[in-house]
């Protein structure tokens, strides 16, 4: 379980700032910091928890919240099929922990580690996942509790839908330390634009295209550095 807890870190990393942020956008919707902390716990999945805290911002209808997370969290069925080999023979009570606590990150890097050694198995899977899950839920919490004496970013052009997307997007392109200044830049880019009333769609994208630029320009002066 080590090898799990220390490999998953810089991955934990980018779970961290974006449960921090939708710690914040979820406690500025009318969530409280402990039904934060309670659905981190029981649903551990990001992208789900997003839409669920949307859709009951937008119409404060709860089934229709929890049916687009369901709806959303549907993709893990094909995980955990994958994951057959790696629980076959394993105790009920760890196949159930397993399986609650298998993210998009610690998943992929279980698989891609079986592949190399088959000895890599569910001890790393579980170590890996609480790692995640421990993270994820502390940093929304956190953020739960910070957004509630904080501005709304509404007022600053960063509606719930617009900053969900944004940070689900600077996840997705989190490698690790090096991806520090194309977030930032990304993140500064876009909301200048949207401050300058530009469609949010067009924010993000141009944004993102700063950010792009940022880590081409930081790779290339690293290879010339290391060509030296």
């Amino acid at each position: 379980m080590k090898q799990g807890f220390y490999s998953i870190l810089p991955f934990a990393v980018g779970a961290a700032a974006y449960g921090f942020a939708f710690g914040v956008l979820a406690a500025q919707s009318g969530f409280p910091w402990w039904g934060v902390a309670l659905m981190s716990v029981a649903v551990h999945a990001g992208s789900s928890q997003i839409v669920a805290v949307d859709r009951f911002a937008a119409d404060g209808l709860l089934i229709g919240a929890v049916l687009a997370g369901v709806a959303l969290n549907l993709r893990y069925l094909g995980i955990i099929a994958s994951l057959g080999k790696i629980l076959k023979d394993v105790p009920l009570r760890w196949k159930l922990l397993a399986i609650h606590i298998t993210g998009d990150e610690n998943w992929a890097l279980t698989m891609a580690r079986n592949a190399r050694d088959p000895a890599i198995g569910i001890r790393f899977l579980i170590g890996s996942g609480l790692t995640l899950i421990v993270t994820w839920t502390v940093s929304t919490s956190l953020g739960a509790l910070i957004g509630q004496s904080i501005p709304n970013l509404a007022s600053y052009g960063l509606g719930f839908a617009f900053t969900a997307a944004f940070i689900a997007m600077a996840r997705a392109m989190w490698r690790g330390r090096q991806d520090i200044a194309p977030w930032v830049v990304s993140f500064m880019v876009t909301l200048l634009l949207v401050r300058l009333e530009l469609e949010s769609a067009y924010a993000i994208l141009l944004g993102s295209l700063a950010g792009v630029a940022i880590a081409a320009i930081t790779r290339r002066f690293q290879q010339r550095r290391t060509a030296r």
